[in-house]
């Protein structure tokens, strides 16, 4: 286990890295972009009534990750949704290094093909710092979960970080990585 390396993370290494860095005519390898990292979040505002909707996101997001979800608080009161600061509301998780690529491989590759009517994903959903921003309405595309088990059907949203400075290096990377982006 410890000389593994991730399909997509190789791929990046010998392929993707140098099309970059030839493509864009950078001075220096470090100028290259790369996915930093993936946060994947998931929002539970019925959390306030039941609380098992909660410790059931939690469980999804780990089983979809592979790696533990935290839970996130409210930050300010918002009274037309009957929310007090601090109350827990949702659940996150921060993926970088092996699993992260592990993740995006599954996200692309797998979970993405079996959302119905898939035609792409937005390409404009960048934010113009290089960073691209993803909503999935069901949790259920993803192999992991199991259909007979779930609390509710929930969406979850996942943003992936990059060294990109602009938006274009961003799409041209993960296009590369095979984000199937809409014609």
């Amino acid at each position: 286990m410890k000389n593994y390396e991730p399909r997509l993370k190789k791929i990046y290494r010998e392929k993707i890295a140098p099309e970059m860095f030839k493509e864009f005519g950078y001075k220096s390898t470090m100028q290259t972009p790369k996915i930093e990292k993936i946060i994947v979040s998931m929002g539970v505002g019925e959390a306030l009534q039941n609380k098992k909707l909660l410790d059931a996101a939690i469980e999804d997001l780990t089983l979809i990750t592979g790696q533990k979800a935290v839970k996130t608080k409210a930050r300010k009161s918002i009274a037309n949704f009957k929310i007090r600061a601090g109350q827990e509301i949702g659940a996150r998780v921060t993926l970088r290094g092996a699993i992260m690529y592990e993740f995006l491989d599954r996200l692309v590759n797998v979970a993405l093909p079996r959302v119905k009517d898939f035609r792409g994903v937005n390409q404009n959903a960048f934010d113009g710092h290089g960073n691209y921003s993803l909503g999935i309405t069901e949790q259920i595309i993803f192999p992991e979960i199991d259909f007979d088990k779930i609390e509710r059907v929930a969406g979850l949203n996942i943003a992936i970080v990059t060294t990109a400075n602009t938006d274009a290096e961003a799409k041209a990377l993960l296009a590369k990585f095979g984000m199937p982006f809409r014609k």
